[in-house]
């Protein structure tokens, strides 16, 4: 049994730390929150206690740090963390400033870190990421990623989110790093707000087309809305030398009504906790892995370059241009 810490008792933090006590190799030694009342609930379900970071990082016997408080908060905390010779799970993004998490170069490359970018977990994208290595379709020229979320965030946590490209396409960036094989060198993006206006008077934007180009002209196409009025839209289309392989929406049943009016079929699942549940606990199994010795799947590098594109796509829709990396 590997004892492991929480920071952060919000929506996020809930997933991990009751996916960190329900596994095996892992013991949940302790939640941290800076709101008392959310430390202790979260504590009390998973059967846990409150702790405080300071505590924690002087434990020798605690081995592991799970970062899902606020983004503010996770480049410092994986730094301490790192520097008291823990392993760190951070959750995405490192930062929402590339330079100043570029400056933690020192500090954290070559730390046992996994950062949350939770989607390559998930066992329908694994399976195409299968399909590309192996040769199934030929080699890989162009990819199709569609992320669209349910309905729009309230507009106080767009405020602190760092913008649509840092808060929701960066997952999509890490997914096209992922697949594509290559690293993107010119990233191209335009955005409207036609969801919500007051996103717009935050100076963000609610729906968003990026073209990324790679050094051996591979492309990737990433579109994205806050409200597809459908539910939660996650597929992936790869096209290949010999053909397509595809990732397509995970419903909430298989179960169809087929009749003279047509075939109907259930809906979407309408929210990330729901799509991506098997996901975050193979994030989670992946965590114990490291402990056991394992090297991390995703670390600080991999979230230095989606951040470097989700800025660069932030830069090309503000002014129009295309952005050189």
């Amino acid at each position: 049994m590997h004892k492991v810490v929480l920071i952060g008792a919000g929506r996020i933090g809930h997933i991990h730390a009751r996916n960190a006590a329900r596994h095996p190799r892992l013991e949940l030694a302790g939640v941290i929150d800076a709101v008392a009342g959310a430390a202790t609930a979260l504590a009390d379900e998973v059967g846990s206690t409150v702790t405080t970071l300071d505590a924690a990082l002087a434990d020798a016997s605690i081995r592991g740090v799970i970062i899902a408080s606020s983004t503010a908060t996770h480049l410092e905390y994986s730094q301490r963390a790192a520097a008291a010779g823990k392993l760190v799970f951070c959750e995405k993004p490192i930062d929402q400033d590339l330079e100043r998490a570029r400056s933690a170069a020192a500090s954290l490359t070559g730390a046992r870190l996994l950062l949350g970018f939770n989607r390559r977990f998930d066992p329908n994208f694994r399976a195409l990421k299968a399909k590309l290595d192996g040769g199934t379709i030929g080699h890989i020229e162009s990819l199709q990623i569609t992320s669209n979320d349910p309905a729009p965030p309230p507009p106080a946590y767009v405020a602190v989110s760092g913008g649509l490209f840092k808060d929701m396409a960066i997952h999509d960036f890490d997914m096209a790093r992922w697949l594509l094989g290559e690293e993107p060198t010119t990233v191209y993006a335009v955005g409207s707000c036609l969801v919500d206006p007051a996103i717009g008077q935050l100076g963000d934007v609610d729906t968003a087309r990026t073209v990324l180009k790679t050094a051996g002209g591979r492309l990737c196409v990433i579109s994205n809305t806050r409200r597809s009025g459908y539910g939660y839209d996650q597929r992936i289309e790869a096209y290949a030398s010999g053909g397509m392989v595809r990732a397509d929406n995970v419903l909430e049943s298989t179960t169809q009504v087929w009749s003279q009016a047509g075939i109907a079929s259930d809906p979407l699942q309408n929210f990330f906790l729901d799509r991506y549940a098997e996901a975050y606990r193979a994030e989670m199994a992946h965590f114990a892995d490291m402990l056991d010795g394992a090297p991390a799947a995703i670390g600080y590098a991999d979230g230095l370059a989606a951040l470097a594109l989700a800025e660069a796509a932030t830069t090309s829709a503000k002014t129009g241009a295309i952005v050189h990396l």
